[in-house]
């Protein structure tokens, strides 16, 4: 059970020698993020000694397409299918009467600034906030569970800011303040990549229990606790929960905050969190995430899944890949076996039809690696013509998230169809290869080589 959450991820990490720590003394405000961003968020580090704090901080755990894979027992070839199966098959979790995370009980006199060693990210954010925080609530009609990745704002004492986005989670809180009542929530922090990948599946797509998603994804119970003053069960094994309300009819100004693509979000009036009880585990580590990869990261796998089955029943799809530095949801790279002419741009509809947020779509045969940029730049630069293989598609709906779209309401989106022709025409587009080298273990020759 104990390799259930952070403190067994992070044993795996460092027995893969995939942890990197940093003993050196970091200032929470700025400075641990600029080691993480360093890293482009991708390298999970565990800082051991923060300025003006006791509590380590563990950041950019999830960051890392190939490492996430490996975490979750998963390849780049099966990662799809396992999560489909663990969406079509959710299994039961364990209720627990104790558990490791109610080591220690707080309910009186809670600052979650003298408490936590919460970062400040950016100059121009409006305060510290807590970032890598996945949110659980119920629906208060028919009782289901809900958890999400929020961001929270630190507003000073045991009060915090949320920003609300998911349809559900408003339709709880709207439900809940037209009876003048709160709506109950619990923070978790200290989680693995289980349990991250699992909160970001749209509860209102697939109406299953993300908890339960989780339990199939890990293939074992997810251990669950009650928590002491709300109605709401959390992982027995997470680090640090933070149980609360959402007082009805009770606004404060949130933002700006340096988020998805590196843009100020915008200020706005946002409810709050009152935190009623703190529970946490002996010693606990703090859990951060840099804006915003890796929250996005796991978004963009499960969009992945969405867009593979949508496009499965259009053409003889490959592999999908929505893109990190697309914000992974704006830019998608598709890998198609071509059969007909015209699969291109059916794949280019089919993507752009998935998602309000997909901007800009490119497609490529399957002898192109779509995780290698400079092997869709070659696509684009030796198979594509303009006035042949583009698809424009001027003002359509996009996304909040995008700067460009909100200045205008409205996006323009382009599709790319980069690859060959089919038949004789497709034969000058044949790549040279080395017979039985192209892929070859470089260590082999260089075993002093890292990496």
């Amino acid at each position: 059970m104990e390799e259930q959450m952070l403190r067994g991820a992070l044993k795996k990490l460092e027995d893969r020698g995939q942890l990197l720590k940093c003993n050196r003394e970091v200032d929470p405000k700025f400075e641990l993020g600029a080691v993480l961003k360093h890293f482009n968020n991708e390298q999970p580090i565990l800082f051991n000694k923060i300025k003006n704090h006791s509590m380590p901080v563990i950041g950019a755990m999830f960051g890392n397409r190939d490492l996430y894979y490996e975490m979750l027992g998963a390849t780049r070839k099966d990662r799809i299918f396992k999560m489909m199966n663990a969406i079509a098959n959710p299994k039961p979790t364990k209720l627990l009467s104790k558990g490791p995370v109610m080591e220690n009980i707080i309910s009186r006199n809670i600052d979650l600034t003298k408490m936590f060693p919460v970062p400040t990210f950016h100059g121009g954010d409006s305060s510290s906030y807590i970032t890598a925080g996945i949110v659980a609530l119920k629906d208060p009609e028919t009782g289901q569970r809900h958890i999400s990745v929020r961001r929270l704002q630190i507003n000073g004492g045991n009060e915090m800011s949320i920003l609300v986005a998911s349809p559900l989670a408003k339709e709880q809180f709207a439900f809940m303040e037209a009876q003048n009542k709160p709506l109950e929530v619990a923070i978790i922090l200290g989680y693995d990549y289980h349990l991250l990948l699992a909160s970001q599946i749209s509860a209102a797509t697939y109406g299953v229990d993300k908890y339960e998603v989780d339990s199939a994804l890990r293939g074992e119970a997810l251990a669950l606790v009650k928590c002491q003053s709300i109605d709401l069960e959390v992982p027995a094994y997470a680090e640090i929960v933070l149980e609360g309300i959402m007082p009805p009819h009770k606004r404060v100004a949130e933002g700006p905050f340096g988020e998805l693509m590196g843009y100020y979000g915008e200020r706005a009036m946002h409810p709050i969190v009152q935190v009623k009880t703190v529970m946490h585990r002996h010693h606990p580590i703090f859990q951060t995430s840099f804006p915003c990869r890796e929250e996005h990261l796991a978004n963009g796998l499960i969009r992945e899944i969405e867009l593979y089955s949508i496009l499965k029943n259009l053409v003889d799809v490959k592999d999908v890949n929505v893109t990190v530095s697309g914000g992974c949801r704006f830019h998608t790279f598709i890998s198609i076996h071509k059969r007909f002419e015209g699969d291109g741009k059916t794949a280019i509809i089919g993507a752009l039809a998935s998602s309000k947020d997909v901007k800009h779509v490119v497609v490529v045969d399957e002898d192109v690696d779509i995780y290698r940029h400079d092997e869709i730049e070659w696509a684009i630069a030796t198979r594509f013509q303009a006035s042949k293989d583009m698809v424009v598609v001027e003002g359509a709906l996009g996304s909040g998230l995008e700067p460009s779209h909100i200045q205008r309401g409205v996006t323009d989106k382009v599709g790319i169809d980069a690859t060959k022709p089919l038949g004789e025409a497709g034969k000058g587009f044949t790549r040279a290869i080395i017979p039985e080298y192209e892929e070859i273990d470089i260590h082999k020759y260089f075993p002093e080589l890292n990496g």
